[in-house]
């Protein structure tokens, strides 16, 4: 990629990128200067193996990583719940963050991709955390919602699954995050989606979901129970912290 000056600018190396940066330089110098020197040999071995994987396009980025990894600390997270899991890099940032007696109830309809990631998690020393659910998450949530006894329990919620179910999952969610604690919704803008026009060329995966994500993020913004930061990382992240 050339400058207007004409010099030459090399791509960014993050797989699974989706940063909304226009520059790629300046995202590698991101990464190069405070992501992967502090990156946990455990995150960099699983994003290396993840790299491998034909739908690496999917892993959270080793910038989000970092960014959820600080997060949980920040909020002294000791119980949390990952909906959509894949191989586990953003569940061994999470994993890694929390106390020793923390935990991770994780849910995704993959199994396969999760026990890629299985053996560096277990050699991280985490796997003890880790609460791990094959199939779809609502039928899990719906049980969770019908004891009280889960309603406000959770201290950190991270999704990234299904967005045509980001609304039905946040109905749910809500019920069980605590008031002060956080939900977080990856992809909510969506490939800069969010901004084209209605007939822009887009991936056919884009185009799906695009109005779903457009919903979700207007839904998210008018409702009363949350107050909401939605941050430019990886492909956006949108913040809830419950205040009622």
């Amino acid at each position: 990629m050339a400058t207007a000056n004409g010099e030459q600018q090399t791509r960014h190396q993050e797989i699974g990128h989706k940063s909304l940066l226009q520059s790629d330089v300046l995202y590698q110098y991101i990464l190069e200067t405070s992501v992967y020197p502090k990156e946990p040999e455990p995150m960099k071995e699983l994003r290396d193996i993840t790299a491998k994987h034909p739908w690496n396009i999917m892993t959270t980025s080793a910038d989000e990583g970092q960014f959820l990894n600080m997060l949980i600390k920040l909020i002294n997270a000791k119980k949390t719940m990952e909906i959509g899991v894949y191989t586990g890099y953003s569940l061994l940032a999470t994993a890694l963050a929390l106390p020793d007696d923390g935990k991770i109830l994780a849910m995704d309809i993959n199994r396969e991709n999760y026990v890629l990631g299985l053996p560096v998690i277990e050699k991280a020393g985490v796997a003890h955390k880790i609460d791990f659910r094959e199939g779809p998450a609502m039928p899990v949530l719906d049980e969770l919602v019908e004891d009280v006894s889960n309603h406000g329990s959770f201290d950190f919620i991270f999704v990234d699954a299904d967005k045509d179910n980001y609304l039905n999952y946040h109905k749910r969610l809500i019920e069980l995050v605590k008031v002060g604690g956080v939900v977080g919704y990856d992809n909510t803008l969506w490939n800069g989606s969010v901004v084209a026009p209605a007939d822009a060329p887009m991936r056919k995966y884009v185009r799906y979901y695009r109005d779903f994500v457009l919903e979700f993020n207007k839904a998210i913004a008018d409702d009363p129970r949350v107050e909401i930061c939605q941050l430019p990382v990886g492909d956006g992240i949108t913040l809830c912290r419950r205040i009622k």
